[in-house]
């Protein structure tokens, strides 16, 4: 019984010292110090383990607030943003398991506010050239919500631009296992104060607006599909990489998706050529020993054969678009590598 006393008596301690720093962190919270609160919430934590699922939904709701506020103002938005989305989530399932709905509401609003304002955020950081904080925004944005795919794009192209090519080849990777199109319908209008045209999620939510006076010139624009762009830009990545079979593989998709797009053909041919380069480079270390010369001798035609693999890419390209002259001079570099004289005056003639 001792014992039991004791138990209850340290239980009580524990939820009067929980409730008193909650009481604190909302306080200093409601000051506009979101960075103490979140540290004395932080260091309370522990302590709502045991607590009462109602007093759990208290704790993390104000949380949440605390982590959504140290997002809005830009603060390590990226993980501020996936921490108050994980406690605005426990709110709802403390509740739910509780039977009390005190902030669920809240919450679930709370969550789709901050989608927006971290959304808002990537672009803003992408139009301001902070490429790495934009890719970071986007892809928190799309591990909350997994069904807006166009998140996970946006992640990628901002690492693209960013030359982070790990973190791009990542996301391409997984826009390809998704199937990811791109393809849909957007919904433009005209906000009548900053004069800039903003999106909407469908032509019902852009009419709330127009009729609340807010937005002027509706416009709705087809998307086309961004399957070749996805692998344009995953190819690419792989280059910078250095990883040219997986580029290969990469540009044969577009093929696949695309006969007949010259970029594919003309950057296989790059590819060949980059393999011939350092091949080229290799055959010029080589000494004057025995040895060396027979080395040289496989590698100088290891070296002309894959200048010659380069051939029919660059004609094919040449014969979607016989006027590219820049594809012409290529060819008629390779042809003059390769001793194919006929080749070269053949096509240098149709110039």
């Amino acid at each position: 019984m001792k014992y039991l006393i004791l138990s209850i008596v340290l239980i009580n301690v524990s939820v009067y010292a929980q409730n008193a720093q909650i009481k604190e962190a909302q306080s200093i919270f409601e000051k506009g110090n979101s960075q103490a609160a979140i540290t004395i919430l932080n260091k309370t934590e522990y302590m709502i383990l045991n607590a009462p699922d109602e007093d759990k939904s208290d704790f993390y709701f104000l949380k949440g607030n605390v982590l959504k506020d140290l997002a809005t103002k830009d603060i390590d938005a990226a993980n501020n943003f996936t921490l108050a989305s994980q406690a605005y989530q426990d709110v709802m399932l403390y509740e739910n398991e509780s039977g009390k709905y005190k902030y669920s509401v809240k919450a679930g609003a709370a969550l789709k506010q901050m989608k927006s304002n971290l959304v808002n955020g990537a672009m803003n950081d992408f139009k301001a050239g902070k490429f790495k904080e934009s890719a970071e925004k986007s892809f928190k944005v799309y591990l909350f919500d997994k069904k807006d795919t166009l998140n996970l794009y946006n992640a990628a192209a901002a690492s693209v631009n960013a030359e982070d090519y790990d973190s791009a080849i990542k996301y391409y990777e997984q826009l390809k296992k998704i199937n990811f199109s791109g393809k849909g319908i957007v919904y433009y209008a005209t906000n009548k104060k900053t004069k800039e045209e903003d999106t909407f999620i469908s032509p019902k939510a852009r009419q709330s607006a127009i009729d609340a006076g807010l937005y002027e010139k509706p416009r709705t624009e087809s998307v086309p599909s961004k399957k070749i762009e996805v692998n344009k830009n995953l190819a690419y990545s792989y280059l910078e990489k250095k990883d040219f079979a997986k580029a290969e593989t990469t540009y044969n998709s577009i093929l696949e998706i695309d006969p007949n797009c010259v970029d594919a053909y003309v950057n296989l041919a790059y590819l060949k050529l980059e393999l011939k380069k350092a091949l080229t480079e290799e055959i010029s270390a080589l000494g004057t020993s025995p040895k060396e010369m027979q080395q040289y001798d496989k590698l100088n035609a290891k070296k002309d054969d894959i200048a010659r693999s380069a051939i029919p890419y660059l004609k094919k390209a040449l014969l979607i678009e016989p006027k590219n002259e820049s594809v012409a001079k290529t060819l008629l570099g390779v042809y003059r590598s390769l001793d194919m004289t006929a080749e070269y005056n053949s096509l240098k003639a149709g110039m």
